[in-house]
């Protein structure tokens, strides 16, 4: 019994992996609220998700707070393409109910709705993206596509994580307090292996140093 209430015991991990998620989720929502912060927000949402829930590095604020305002200048500008996203919403809607109607404009239904999702993907793209590597705005919107369109098999499983939990959140909004860092946690599990494929050898070389010393370093940890 004692075991498993110990810090490090699998049901503490999984508890303090949720609280974060709940604390993380509403950084995001709160800092997200002037709307035009919401590029530097998601920005800090990745990084917090990769760094912090998913592989327990620093505190959640601290990473969050530093991501977020070293990214402020540059993520800000990409709140164009949540812009377009919120239009692209909207025009999904407004078709959908056209098509009901059985107007003939809702055949266009199907295309925004595609390029609504596509749009959706590209910003976790970008905002991953740029929570990870330095770059011009026009990088991170270039980059980040590429990225994309290079992997279209995981793009779909970045789609499909993006899809459910949003739908999570339509069925129970009490969902929205822990589904957007989840999501992130889950996507960065495939961002990482895609940043991976197309990093330089001497950066993946470092990265990959630093996460055997950091296992090594946890090994010896339960060890004692």
């Amino acid at each position: 019994m004692k075991g498993l209430f110990s810090y490090d015991s699998p049901l503490m991990t999984a508890l303090t992996s949720i609280g974060d998620c709940i604390c993380l989720s509403v950084l995001w929502i709160v800092f997200s609220l002037p709307v035009v912060t919401i590029g530097a927000s998601t920005t800090a949402l990745y990084a917090a998700a990769y760094h912090v829930v998913r592989k327990k590095e620093g505190g959640l604020w601290r990473v969050f707070w530093d991501a977020f305002r070293e990214n402020f200048k540059r993520s800000t500008l990409l709140w164009l393409a949540a812009a377009v996203l919120a239009l692209l919403t909207v025009d999904v809607f407004v078709l959908r109910s056209i098509r009901i109607a059985g107007g003939a404009m809702g055949a266009l239904y199907y295309v925004v709705l595609a390029l609504w999702a596509l749009a959706l993907t590209w910003g976790v793209y970008m905002a991953a993206y740029a929570a990870r590597f330095n770059g011009s705005v026009k990088e991170v919107l270039k980059f980040g596509f590429m990225l994309m369109a290079l992997h279209p098999v995981k793009m779909l499983g970045v789609l499909a994580a993006l899809l459910v939990g949003l739908a999570l959140i339509l069925l129970v909004p009490f969902m929205a307090l822990i589904m957007p860092a989840a999501v992130f946690t889950v996507i960065s599990f495939t961002t990482e292996r895609v940043f991976r494929l197309h990093m330089r050898p001497e950066d993946l070389e470092k990265e990959t140093a630093a996460e055997t010393r950091e296992s090594e370093e946890e090994t010896d940890h339960d060890d004692q």
